[in-house]
Order: C-alpha cells, then sequence, then structure tokens
C-alpha cells in the first residue's frame, strides 16, 4: 500500500489513513490485543464506509518512519483530514509529530488497544498534542469512529448547496425565517 497518492477523480473531500509499523500484521499479531480484524479488512470497511459518507478514504501503511513521514507532507493542501495510528512510533517520534502539526488538517489518533491500560512506555503520545482527538481502546471500529467524525467536521465546513441553510451537522434544514417562535405568525 505504498508509493505515491492516487489523484481524486472527484470532488469528494479525501481523508488519508495512516497505518504505521507492524499493523500489516493485523489479524495475527497478538491478536488477544490487537483482534482479528486484518489491515485489509480495516481498510476495505473504511473506504466502504467513506464513500457512503461522500469522502475518498486513501489507506496507506509502512514500516519506515520516513515512508510515513513523506505521506503524511503529501497530504497538505490536498487532503481534508488524517487518521493516524502510528503503532509504536506514537510513543517515539518527533519526526511524525511535526509533520502532523505540520501539514495543518483535522488528525485523529487511533489506537486498537487501550494505551492507558498497557505498559507505562505506552501511555505517552507525541501525537496527542497536535491531533484534535484521540480513540484507543475500541478495536477496528475506532477507525470508522474516527472516520465519522472527520466526515460530521467537514460537513459543519463545507458550504451548504445554494439556497439551503445548514444547521451545524451539515444536515439541509429549511428556514425559520418566516415565521416567529408562535406557531404561523411572521416575524417583523
Amino acid at each position: 500500500m505504498s508509493g505515491q497518492p492516487r489523484a481524486s477523480t472527484s470532488r469528494s473531500p479525501v481523508v488519508l489513513v495512516v497505518h504505521g509499523p507492524n499493523l500489516n500484521l493485523l489479524g495475527t499479531r497478538e491478536p488477544h490485543i490487537y483482534g482479528h480484524a486484518t489491515l485489509a479488512e480495516i481498510d476495505r470497511e473504511l473506504r466502504a464506509r467513506g464513500a457512503d459518507l461522500g469522502i475518498v478514504v486513501e489507506p496507506f501503511q509502512s514500516n519506515h518512519e520516513g515512508a510515513l513521514v513523506d505521506r503524511i507532507q503529501q497530504a497538505a493542501g490536498r487532503a481534508a483530514g488524517l487518521i493516524i495510528n502510528a503503532g509504536g512510533l506514537t510513543h517515539t517520534s518527533v519526526s511524525l509529530r511535526d509533520a502532523v502539526a505540520a501539514i495543518k488538517i483535522p488528525s485523529i489518533e487511533v489506537h486498537l488497544s487501550n494505551l492507558y491500560a498497557r505498559e507505562e512506555f505506552r501511555r505517552q503520545s507525541f501525537l496527542a498534542p497536535v491531533c484534535m482527538g484521540q480513540i484507543a481502546g475500541l478495536g477496528a471500529i475506532g477507525y470508522r469512529l474516527a472516520l465519522e467524525a472527520l466526515a460530521r467536521l467537514l460537513a459543519e465546513h463545507r458550504p451548504p448547496p445554494a439556497g439551503q441553510p445548514n444547521n451545524t451537522d451539515g444536515i439541509p434544514v429549511k428556514s425559520r425565517n418566516a415565521t416567529s417562535s408562535k406557531k404561523g405568525t411572521p416575524r417583523k
């Protein structure tokens, strides 16, 4: 799954999903901690859910820190959001932290296991301070929750179609300009 980012053929927002070292082993690596879902299954579910939400999901996995930094930097100016599970690099990589901070897009950190219920060294995240949030301990569903949160945030910042007012969920609503709080009474 490495390589250059694919150009999106649609006008849908792009969310980059970055998976760090050893996540390619999901499904077989310590399933009692990380679950039985494979990375391919997680990515397939994210793409499908993204399509439902009108988002193009671009997954990327590497065991190499520099490749992860390069891919995150490439997201600047073209991706609307980032979901990142940096694996063990979460606790050691200032370079990944700096890359996430530099691209200035909404970013959510995801971890399959509950970092705070594990070894002491896993409780420190270099990424958390530069991400808008962290989802940990919910298994593979954490990725989907991060995608849905980004979709909602993106919808809040996307202008509504011409002539359609928006509520804070990004869902078109009927205009209330014609009446006051008393049912059917015109506003003055």
